[in-house]
Parts: structure tokens; sequence; C-alpha cells
């Protein structure tokens, strides 16, 4: 497979990106633990080689903000007991680890709207156009990056322990909605999937650059579903992962038919995890 890409300008990280419509191979599968669930994955973004390049050449979704990565803006919460986990990871932060402690501790989160109209609880911001409130510099003594990814490490756990969910979910999409079969039987479909610009709505096309999309990002030294698997688990169960890493790894073995466009084809050919 060779890939071909046109570039406007060479300048531009975005002229890098692939196209958001290509050949897409997709497993469903029971969840071992739930005949009522049934899971739905894209192999092709399963099996490719995208890995976080934070501060490792990642051009950030805001021109001239690359430092800040994909935390340019406030992450909106799920629901409220999404907000109320990192508000508890909140209280484990000091001056010492988080460079807005003072500010924001009992401020650190603002309203706004996703859709235009209803109201939403996200995590605040330093101002009008800087980052999230929890994002350090760089040159922050106590760690640049997140202040919850940090203290997650610091403390031994996981950084989806700490951080909100569309930020530990990331690139990760996940989509549940309860299907009726022909027999009257109620089924919780779960779908994987690749959290492309579309997954941001009409305002993700206007991001200065977008990672999933990126050859600079598929340079993993393993396969997505096996760097994301505390993720995975957390998004369909252990049981349902563990059937998930099996059927990709047998996928594996036998090549993709269709392959992610920005992973080039000499990097695909990696060996499973036993």
């Amino acid at each position: 497979m060779e890939i071909s890409v046109s570039v406007d300008d060479p300048d531009d990280p975005r002229s890098l990106e692939v196209e958001l419509d290509f050949p897409r191979e997709w497993l469903e599968f029971t969840d071992p633990a739930n005949d009522s669930h049934v899971i739905k994955a894209d192999l092709t973004w399963l099996l490719s080689r995208w890995t976080c390049i934070f501060a490792r050449g990642c051009h950030g979704i805001v021109k001239g903000a690359a430092a800040n990565g994909c935390c340019s803006h406030g992450a909106f919460f799920t629901d409220g007991d999404d907000e109320k986990r990192v508000k508890k990871a909140v209280k484990r932060l000091t001056p010492l680890t988080w460079q807005h402690h003072r500010r924001g501790f009992s401020n650190w989160t603002e309203m706004d709207t996703i859709d235009g109209e209803n109201p939403a609880r996200r995590t605040a911001v330093q101002g009008p156009g800087k980052p999230c409130v929890f994002h350090n510099d760089a040159t922050f003594p106590g760690g640049g990056g997140c202040a919850l990814h940090g203290q997650a490490l610091r403390d031994g756990v996981h950084p989806l322990e700490y951080k909100p969910d569309v930020c530990w979910q990331l690139p990760i999409r996940r989509d549940q909605d309860w299907s009726k079969r022909a027999d009257g039987s109620q089924i919780l479909v779960s779908t994987l999937s690749e959290f492309d610009r579309r997954g941001w709505g009409e305002g993700g096309h206007d991001l200065h650059w977008w990672c999933t999309s990126s050859p600079e990002a598929h340079v993993g030294s393993q396969y997505l579903y096996l760097e994301y698997e505390p993720e995975l688990t957390a998004l369909i169960g252990k049981a349902a992962y563990g059937k998930l890493a099996e059927l990709c790894a047998k996928r594996a073995e036998l090549g993709l038919v269709a392959p992610h466009p920005a992973s080039p084809a000499q990097q695909l050919k990696l060996t499973p995890r036993a």
C-alpha cells in the first residue's frame, strides 16, 4: 500500500492529514459477560499505529498554541459522576503541582454550551483565548501539561481515574444505543470508532490540526488496541476487552484489507502482544 498525499502548503501541518472518508473494516461480537451487550469495533482504527505525540511534535488544535495540544479549550463533563470524580482529584492538587491552583481551586468550572442553546458545565479556561485551567506551562517547575494527568502518575493510578471523560477517552469515540432486533429482543450496542474531526461537530473542521488523521501521529510502537487497553476496558468492560483483543490479534495476523491510510504500510506488520 502506498500513501499519496497532496500538499498545498508544506508548512501547514493540516496538509498532511488524510481524507476523512476511506474504507474501514468493522468487527461485531457479543460481550462474553452480557449477552444483551454487543460491541461494534472499527478495526481499521484499533489496528492503526496512532499514538499521542503531545509535546513530541503535536501541532495543537489552535494555530500558534502547539504547546497546549488539545487542551486549548475547557472539557465538557459527560454527567454529574464525571464532574464529581474530577472534583475529588482536584483536591489532591497543590500549588507545587498545579500552576493555577490559587486562581482555580475554588473556581475551576464554568458554564458554557455545546450546541449553542443548552447550558453545560465544563472545566474553566485561564482566560479569553487561553487553555484549560488545568494546563501547566512547559516551564512550570511542577511539570508541564495536564495537572490532573501528572497527579495521577504521581499517585500511581491511570490518568483516566482523574481526568474528565472526554480527555481520557480521546481518540476513541464510544457511542451507545439500544437496538431492537427482529425477534423483539433489545440489545445495547457500543460502537468504538475513531474520534476524527467530525467528532467535535461542525467546529471540528476548523481545528488547526487534528492528530488522528495525520501520519505524524501514527508512529506508535504497538497497535492502538494494545496501547489503549485501560481506556477500552473502562469503556466496554474487562471481558469484552479481552474478546476484542483476541479478535484484533487474529485479524492482525491475517493482515487488514483496509488499513488506516495515515499508518504507513511498512509499520502495520507488527507482532501482536502475547
